[in-house]
This record gives structure tokens, C-alpha cells and sequence, in this order.
């Protein structure tokens, strides 16, 4: 049992989706996983094991940011053995070509927070999406008609930044997106040699300064989810 999520051995399945928002992740338990059970409420966090198309998957939230993702992403794979983490959330445009609602898979994932450079003392670490993850997504994602890109995002520290000139800077070197968890993920997967990708629908646009309605994140949100669990699906299925 960790210390945060607080679940029995056997309780969270191989494969999680985290959502930032506990409640998101309720919502994908109840609108998207049969026989839903809750494992956890510790501070609040939620967490659900349910399955889908017969595979048990489980839905946790992971709160806002990197140090908050890598406590609740730590335990999941370190205590609880899980094998692919996909985070769905949301993330800010950086580019005049991707678009409110697309849809971006993070083949990387920039930082400017301190974590890897505490961990690597100074080396530049390149935070990665696990590759057979990212493949299927893309195979999903074409089936489904997505409008989606691949490529770089930027994992921020700062959901207020006042460094408005790193949006124009890092856009120019091809990143796509701005959100706040992506770099932790895909360090803690290649610490711990499992699979992990998020999946990331644009809300808004920091260069057009369009955003999307509450009813339109609700809409995208679903498709996003439906995508990161045929995902699943296509790499650990039988």
C-alpha cells in the first residue's frame, strides 16, 4: 500500500489513464468503464479500476503539475506494478496550424522545470513517449478521423508565466503545445522501464486566443478518452 493512492495489492490495474482532475477521472469510470469501483480517496484523488472491451484499466487523477504527477506516477509504478500510463488532459496551441479541439500526441516533451536537473545533475535529459504507444495512438487516431499532430510539447512549471517571449521561442523550434504533466511522465516510464504517452486535446490558444466552451472540453475530452483506450487496447489486448 503507498503512501498517497493508499489501494490494495490488486486494486489498480496494469493500465491507467491519468486525468489531472480526480473528478475527470471519475467521469471516464462512470461513462466509460464496466463495473467501476473506486480504490481511493486519499486527499481527495480519486482513483477507478473498471474494464473495457474485457480489459481491467484503471482512471487516476494526478493534480496539477509535475511535482503533483510524479508522486501519484511514482507509486502507480513502483507499488503497484503498472505496466502503461497514459495521461488525457488538456494543453494551450502554440502553433497557428493546430487547431481548438485537435488533438496532440507529445513524441517529446520539453521542460523548464527543475526536476531533471536535479536528477541528472545538469544533463539535458530527453523525456520521450514509449514508441508502441505513440504508433497505435496514431493508428487510432487515423481510424477515428482525429484531427492530430505529432510532435514536440513543452511541460511548464508555471500555469502563469511571466516569460511570455518562451511561447514564441519554443514555438519557433517546432513545440506544438504547452500542459504541465507530460515531462514527468515519460521520465518516471524510462526510470522505471515501462510504457507511457499523454494524449493532449487543445482548450486553448495562446496565438489566436481562442478558447473552447465548457460543453465543447466535455465533447473533446470524450473522443480523447475513447482514443487513449482503444490505444490500450491495440498494444496489451489479446
Amino acid at each position: 500500500m503507498s503512501i498517497h493512492i493508499g489501494a490494495e495489492p490488486g486494486q489498480i490495474a496494469p493500465y491507467v489513464l491519468m486525468p489531472g482532475d480526480p473528478l475527470r477521472a471519475k467521469w471516464i469510470a462512470e461513462n466509460f468503464l464496466e463495473d467501476a469501483k473506486q480504490y481511493t480517496d486519499v486527499r481527495n484523488m480519486l482513483g477507478f479500476t473498471g474494464t473495457y472491451k474485457g480489459m481491467e484499466i484503471s482512471a487516476q487523477g494526478s493534480g496539477m503539475g509535475l511535482p503533483s504527477f510524479s508522486i501519484y506516477c511514482t507509486e502507480l509504478l513502483k507499488d503497484y506494478d503498472v505496466q502503461s500510463v497514459i495521461r488525457v488532459g488538456s494543453a494551450g496551441a502554440m502553433h497557428e496550424h493546430v487547431k481548438i479541439r485537435d488533438v496532440v500526441l507529445a513524441q517529446g516533451a520539453c521542460t523548464d522545470s527543475n526536476l531533471n536537473q536535479l536528477r541528472f545533475e545538469g544533463i539535458d535529459f530527453a523525456p520521450i513517449a514509449d514508441f508502441e504507444l505513440l504508433q497505435a495512438a496514431y493508428g487510432v487516431g487515423q481510424d477515428r478521423g482525429t484531427s492530430m499532430h505529432v510532435g514536440n510539447i513543452f511541460s511548464s512549471d508555471s500555469f502563469y508565466n511571466d516569460r511570455s517571449e518562451l511561447v514564441s521561442r519554443t514555438s519557433e523550434y517546432g513545440v506544438l503545445a504547452v500542459e504541465m504533466e507530460a515531462a514527468a511522465l515519460y521520465t518516471l516510464a524510462a526510470k522505471y522501464a515501462r510504457k507511457g504517452l499523454a494524449i493532449v486535446t487543445v482548450s486553448d490558444h495562446l496565438i489566436t486566443g481562442e478558447e473552447t466552451s465548457a460543453q465543447e472540453r466535455q465533447e473533446s475530452f470524450g473522443d480523447m478518452v475513447e482514443m487513449a483506450l482503444e490505444t490500450i487496447v491495440a498494444v496489451h489486448g489479446v
